[in-house]
């Protein structure tokens, strides 16, 4: 039983989804209750009823004690998580035992960061967001929410079955030469042409990627753009999955499709059929139309629809989602900046994605830099400072004022949002800036609230408002769109039976059992660029694999979730380093930082943690891995236990890590790595050790493909 929620302050559902098992029992409680004779209440209104109390009581605490609680368990082992962001209380349930607190904890950020990437900055305004949240048009609101009850179903079924997003990194498909040359066929082919083409309405595209199911065959970024977040790619492969849901077990491979991707040897080739003569190869899907794939696991359906209402149909390829990315420039950061995302199906699992920017969103970088200079006037005005002392830090009130003048009048008086931000600005110079006035105290608190309100209503009328009937679309047109499309589809022609093979079998064990014996699985991942390698890991009853078949890889697939989720509240208390014995199994975890001197590099580890096994304490003691000579190093700052999952998805907590420890090395390039092992309990642990050290290294040599 599994549930989640948004509601407001006064109980007002704003966004829920719930499992059928949920569903049911919340019909079945207060179907119950109804007199003879009247109808089933509608669903929305039996699970406000149901969560009434408890946003009540979370607001009532706020209010009294300015706290409130975080989680709790009821009698019947429900597991409860609430948060608090801004106006807007989250939480999720869990009622099944499949899901702890951090799973749920996790689960809320994502949601926050799916919508945050759906509707940019109008989600810093409280009133706004519960608007978009839930549109008074009943038939709006139910696409709305099915989108989004999608996006969560298909995050869910994402962090169940692939590693990609259980470490929150990015995967790449292993095969440098033919990755290589779809960079420079995007670049060349796709990204100049479709940039100098008269049909692009004025949309310059950013970036480009070929995904093969969730993995990445081969990224291109123009030489202008911003480099794009591992963050926003995660939560663009979730909504591309969601356009396109994919299913990894149909066609699975046998034994002799896992010798030829496996790259275990130089033997190891993989020769392309020849490309058919007839230009209509049946293979090559028409415009607009939309895959068609057989699940076969009824867990991996989609959610029907809560509020019964309506049917969504399948996404018209040609028609851009608007979605909302970090820039950075070098003027400073600029998150949930106005993008376009095409997400055009090349075959069944292998999708090209275009992310354009528009003409208009150097309106958007202007809104930000002014919404950031009244947050900033707002927070030292709550702290008690007054007069000059509010007005102190970059950006500044004065240092806008000009700026915004001349915003607010090239938006001209015609909109009515256009001519309440001027009324609002108005007021607000009257009060802080005329001598008669109050000044730069306190009373300016709720008038910088209102300024940030109206810039987001701006924000919200040029990025997210449909433009009506008679408006010129601004969009890559179909035909260019078309022609990008058929342009990959013939690039790829000879080889996309095998990226499909690969794309299940990445990279497996075979290729280091005779250098690691007694190894069962690793994961390295590279959180400076959030990229990570690891061994594929198949569970399907008809697949084969090193770790054997069905039940057997279920139950390592099993123990390696379980050990990230135990790194993981090791590295949010401090610790770096964890071995852990259990069963027949022993566990390793590494994380690390090494400068970006190719020639000396340096290793070092923080505080290291040794969990003892059931019998009593580990034979293993502290270990480094040194490469070169240790990084002096602080300690990890230890998070609250209510803080934001560990990841780079929801919140990017590699980067602030780094941050962090960089103050300390200044003028230097610093990287962080994470290592984790899976071997087999006979072995001996300084063996397991040396396995750790030589892995780590060899993982990064240029033969064996290092993460691009």
């Amino acid at each position: 039983m599994k549930c989640l929620l948004i509601a407001s302050e006064s109980a007002e559902v704003l966004f829920h989804w719930t499992d059928p098992e949920f569903q049911q029992n919340i019909q079945e409680q207060y179907g119950a209750s109804q007199e003879e004779g009247q109808g089933l209440p509608a669903f929305e209104d039996s699970i406000s009823t149901q969560f009434a109390p408890i946003i009540i009581s979370c607001s009532t605490m706020v209010d009294r004690l300015g706290d409130s609680y975080t989680s709790f368990t009821t009698e019947n082992n429900h597991i409860y998580v609430l948060h608090q962001f801004d106006e807007c209380l989250y939480i999720a349930v869990n009622g099944d035992g499949e899901e702890g607190e951090d799973d749920l904890r996790r689960k809320i950020y994502v949601m926050k960061k799916m919508i945050e990437v759906m509707f940019g900055m109008v989600t810093l305004s409280s009133n706004l967001m519960r608007r978009e949240l839930r549109p008074q048009d009943t038939e709006q609101r139910a696409r709305l929410w099915t989108h989004l009850q999608g996006l969560l179903e298909t995050y869910s079924q994402l962090r169940e079955n692939d590693q990609s997003f259980l470490v929150e990194a990015v995967e790449r498909l292993i095969h440098p030469t033919l990755c290589e040359q779809c960079i420079e066929f995007l670049e060349r082919r796709i990204v100049q042409q479709l940039n100098s083409s008269v049909e692009r309405a004025g949309e310059e595209v950013l970036h480009s990627f070929i995904l093969v199911h969730t993995k990445l065959l081969a990224f291109y970024s123009s030489r202008n753009a911003s480099t794009l977040s591992t963050s926003d790619l995660l939560a663009l492969i979730i909504m591309a999955q969601n356009m396109y849901p994919s299913n990894t077990d149909l066609d699975d491979p046998g034994p002799e499709d896992i010798e030829s991707t496996s790259g275990s040897g130089p033997e190891s080739f993989y020769t392309p059929e020849p490309s058919p003569t007839d230009s209509t190869n049946s293979d090559k899907p028409a415009r607009g139309s939309t895959p068609v794939f057989e699940f076969v696991d009824p867990d991996i359906q989609m959610a029907e629809d809560s509020l019964q209402t309506l049917e969504v149909p399948p996404p018209d390829p040609s028609t851009p989602r608007r979605v909302f990315l970090e820039v950075s420039l070098k003027e400073g950061l600029y998150p949930m900046m106005p993008h376009s995302m095409y997400c055009l199906p090349l075959w069944p699992g292998i999708t090209l994605v275009l992310l354009t920017k528009s003409p208009t969103s150097a309106v958007a970088m202007s809104v930000y830099k002014f919404l950031e200079a009244f947050a900033k006037l707002e927070k030292r005005l709550s702290e008690g400072h007054e007069g000059s002392a509010a007005t102190r830090g970059q950006p500044t009130i004065f240092d806008i004022r000009s700026k915004l003048d001349k915003f607010i009048k090239a938006l001209g008086p015609s909109e009515i949002q256009s001519a309440q931000l001027q009324h609002v600005w108005t007021e607000f110079k009257n009060r802080a800036f005329a001598r008669g006035g109050p000044g730069f105290t306190k009373e300016l608190i709720p008038w910088c609230k209102n300024m940030k309100t109206q810039l987001c209503g701006i924000y919200r009328q040029c990025f997210l408002i449909e433009p009506g009937p008679s408006d010129v679309p601004r969009r890559l047109s179909p035909s260019l769109q078309e022609r990008a499309q058929t342009m990959v589809q013939e690039k790829l022609m000879d080889w996309k039976d095998f990226l499909l093979v690969k794309s299940k079998r990445n990279i497996t064990m075979v290729s280091y059992l005779e250098d690691f014996p007694g190894l069962i699985h690793f994961i390295c991942v590279d959180r400076s660029t959030g990229q990570m390698i690891a061994p594929s890991l198949n569970v399907t009853e008809r697949s084969t694999s090193e770790l054997g078949k069905g039940p057997v890889a279920q139950f390592i697939k099993s123990k390696v979730w379980s050990l990230v989720s135990t790194t993981r509240r090791y590295l949010q208390k401090g610790y770096s380093t964890v071995t852990l014995r259990d069963g027949d199994f022993y566990f390793c975890y590494f994380l690390w930082f090494e400068n970006d001197t190719v020639s000396n590099k340096q290793v070092g580890y923080l505080r290291p943690v040794i969990v003892p096994s059931k019998a009593g304490k580990s034979d293993i003691d502290v270990y480094l891995i040194n490469k070169g000579y240790k990084l002096e190093a602080g300690e990890i700052p230890p998070l609250p236990d209510d803080s934001a999952p560990i990841g780079m998805l929801a919140w990017d907590y590699y980067r602030k890590l780094l941050r962090y420890y960089s103050k300390h090395h200044q003028g230097e390039v610093v990287k962080c790595y994470e290592l984790l092992t899976v071997h087999l309990g006979v072995i001996p642990s300084e063996i397991i050790l040396q396995h750790c050290r030589q892995l780590a290294s060899k993982l990064w040599e240029p033969s064996r493909n290092p993460l691009l």
